[in-house]
């Protein structure tokens, strides 16, 4: 399979799951992501060798049952009969309700605005999920995002905040379903987007883009040692266009770590851009002496053997 372009489900059909996030459940991985085609918002795959993937369902669509946590809240997929926008889903299993709990970006069906998140969860991981309403974490504007659990349990949301000129880092309540604390406020006035957060070792890692909307650009790294201690100033990642991708996820396998970006629009990007040409950049991450994370072209997909 070439990097940077498709990759095709069991069925033969290109696979749509953008932005998103893969884990581990039982024998599988869930590959979740957008789906901007349609009716649909989220579509979930599943593999047990991360080579032929087995298109699941449409987990979040139009048609998704919505059901408000509280009384008198409000949840709804759609905005007067039209699409609203779910980005850069992210899901995370909660061993305390059982439950696979969803966090992604949410913007109407007017403008991009709204600068929420919003959440849905499912009894399974390739279930209908049921949608539950939308959000700003202690008022803040809340964009590209992701979600991160470290080793002692502990669980994260990261998102750009403040029109995206800062990345907020929030640790989440027990059972998933709200923030319980803003930890930390990164790279303020830096702008940046599509976080990717990893641990190697005793240092965590996180990937971001400049906001330069679908055009690709230099994607950066920072480190810490923890997700809420400080984080280093930023510094270059891959070329000048992270070969034409943006950073999505970082898939751990065993000791190996993967570092999965998205192709928006194709190559040369699609004018006027067409979402439906989009490929994926699947890359081992490197390391030189000091620690720090690279990544090496290869005209084909790098993906470990399982």
């Amino acid at each position: 399979m070439s990097n940077g372009g498709f990759i095709y489900d069991t069925d033969g059909n290109v696979l749509h799951a953008h932005g998103g996030c893969m884990i581990k459940h039982g024998d599988f991985w869930y590959w979740y992501g957008e789906d901007r085609r349609g009716d649909r918002y989220v579509s979930c795959y599943r593999s047990n060798d991360l080579r032929r993937w087995e298109f699941r369902r449409h987990v979040l669509t139009m048609g998704s049952e919505c059901r408000p946590l509280h009384p008198g809240d409000t949840a709804s997929l759609s905005e007067n009969g039209r699409r609203i926008n779910i980005e850069r889903p992210k899901v995370l299993f909660c061993g305390k309700t059982g439950k696979f709990v969803m966090w992604a970006h949410y913007e109407n069906g007017r403008d991009y605005r709204e600068a929420a998140a919003c959440i849905a969860t499912c009894d399974k991981p390739d279930g209908d999920f049921i949608y539950h309403g939308h959000f700003r974490p202690f008022g803040h504007m809340s964009r590209d995002c992701t979600l991160f659990r470290d080793t002692d349990g502990a669980s994260y949301f990261i998102s750009a905040s403040r029109d995206n000129a800062d990345l907020h880092v929030y640790r989440l309540t027990d059972d998933l379903m709200n923030v319980e604390s803003l930890v930390r406020v990164l790279f303020a006035g830096e702008y940046r987007e599509a976080p990717a957060v990893f641990r190697r070792g005793q240092r965590y890692y996180m990937l971001t883009s400049a906001c330069t909307g679908w055009e690709p650009n230099q994607g950066c790294f920072s480190e810490s040692t923890g997700v809420g201690e400080e984080w280093s100033r930023l510094r270059n990642f891959g070329d000048k266009t992270t070969f034409h991708s943006q950073s999505a996820f970082v898939l751990p396998v065993g000791d190996d770590l993967y570092y999965f970006g998205d192709r928006w629009g194709g190559y040369p990007m699609s004018h006027p851009f067409d979402y439906s040409k989009s490929g994926y950049v699947i890359l081992k991450l490197r390391f030189n002496d000091a620690g720090d994370p690279f990544i090496v072209w290869n005209d084909e997909f790098e993906l470990p053997t399982v």
